[in-house]
């Protein structure tokens, strides 16, 4: 009987793994650059973890079981629930801002299709104690920094900016309570993908008669792509006191985080658009997704501020902001713009021996450059030069440590660089002080 993976889970065979970690490699090294910390969590969390932020309807998107302690557990789907759960336990020592990165797997049981899987990986950034927009806009540029450093620019992707205090400001000013709000804003932030008599009718069920012009003015803010158009729309809303003053300030936050954009680079990879609203009830502030420029395809990636997450999880308050991005859509648009290689893990060095005696010396020299941290292969069983200077080229080697009777003879090695086709003879001896220099510069042919 011949086994096969599950249905959205995935093999990496070494190329493609090499793919993948080459993905890490990238948000790893951004990450880092911003002074971002690596964190992890477990896989397996409490069932409730989830249940707690996202409600009982997200159960039936979990891979969730009871475990022989009878506990209800589930696999992770995200890592928010966690993050904040370890924020929480020891906010009090953790030095403000917080910032912190993880990646890491994640599973959720739906169905699988193109861009979407049961299990995938994601590059989770999140920023900790720091309330205002430079917050916002650290995270953004970073998120902008780690689509870039794949060879995208901004002809490839947008980051689509909205505010969520913004929408609950216009819906106030249509009348609308807290609960119809909330009810409004999932409606709204599903327009794109619904048809808009049906739009209309899910409106009626909360705004009655007025659902038609309701859309309609929807659909003119959502249109809005300047800052200038946004802020005449939201100052002439009739808002009055404190409404009034939380329009005003929030215009303030925009033009902050917009500034700090702008001055990190990241400027022209933004796009206002009040069409983004992240359906999660728990975010409280600048939301934003990662498209690609076309349109086509799904999100890149997406985040924004979730304010009260910390302390509706037990922990203290806690003003908060992240971002996820996850591997499939992005490998995915990598492919289709041609800028995901073919990596291949390949030997610094591969020993080219002849004989028992010859063996016996590139086993000694192997161990040594091990040790020194380069990467060094062998064949295992005797063969021919020629076979084994094949092998060395298919495997991408960079140099060929030559063994022969007459090198042996002489204490030497003799060391080929594939690039250029040179050859040089070096004492065996001094091979841990050479090693460095040829890695650095190469043998050189005497033409050169």
């Amino acid at each position: 009987m011949q086994f096969q993976s599950l249905p959205g889970f995935r093999e990496f065979y070494p190329d493609a793994c090499a793919r993948r970690n080459h993905i890490f490699g990238q948000w790893r090294h951004v990450a880092r650059a911003f002074n971002f910390q690596e964190y992890d969590a477990p896989v397996l969390e409490p069932l409730e973890l989830y249940i707690e932020k996202s409600g009982e309807e997200i159960v039936g998107q979990l891979f969730n079981f009871e475990d022989r302690g009878g506990r209800a557990v589930a696999l992770r789907p995200e890592m928010t629930p966690s993050l904040a759960r370890l924020i929480g336990a020891k906010a009090n020592s953790l030095k403000r801002p917080i910032k912190w990165f993880n990646i890491g797997e994640h599973y959720r049981y739906e169905k699988p299709q193109k861009g979407r899987l049961r299990a995938f990986y994601q590059f989770n950034v999140d920023i900790f104690g720091e309330a205002g927009p430079a917050a916002d806009a650290e995270l953004i540029a970073l998120l902008v920094q780690a689509l870039r450093a794949f060879g995208l620019d901004s002809k490839d992707f947008k980051v689509r900016l909205s505010d969520r205090d913004l929408w609950l400001l216009m819906l106030a000013a249509e009348g609308l309570d807290q609960a119809g709000s909330a009810a409004v804003l999932a409606i709204i932030d599903k327009l794109e993908r619904t048809d808009r008599v049906k739009a209309v009718a899910k409106l009626t069920e909360v705004l009655g008669e007025e659902a038609e012009a309701f859309l309609t003015r929807v659909e003119e803010v959502i249109a809005i792509r300047d800052f200038d158009s946004l802020s005449a729309y939201i100052l002439n809303l009739p808002l009055e006191g404190d409404l009034a003053e939380q329009a005003q300030q929030r215009l303030a936050d925009w033009q902050a985080l917009l500034s700090g954009l702008r001055s990190s680079g990241a400027g022209d990879f933004i796009q206002i658009d009040l069409g983004i609203v992240r359906g999660l009830a728990y975010y409280t502030g600048f939301v934003f997704e990662a498209f690609e420029a076309s349109g086509e395809g799904r999100a890149l990636a997406g985040g924004g501020r979730y304010d009260a997450l910390v302390k509706k999880l037990g922990g203290p308050e806690m003003p908060a902001v992240g971002f996820a991005m996850g591997d499939v859509t992005l490998a995915d648009l990598l492919e289709s713009k041609k800028l995901l290689a073919t990596y291949v893990d390949s030997p610094d060095f591969i020993a080219i021996i002849g004989g028992a005696e010859a063996r016996d010396a590139a086993l000694g020299d192997a161990a040594l450059l091990r040790s020194m941290g380069y990467r060094v292969d062998y064949p295992l069983k005797d063969q021919g030069f020629g076979k084994q200077f094949k092998d060395a080229n298919l495997k991408g080697a960079r140099f060929a440590l030559i063994y022969g009777t007459d090198e042996i003879e002489k204490g030497v090695v003799k060391v080929r660089d594939f690039s250029t086709g040179a050859e040089q003879e070096y004492p065996r001896q001094g091979l841990a002080e050479i090693v460095p220099e040829l890695m650095a510069s190469g043998l050189f042919t005497t033409e050169q």
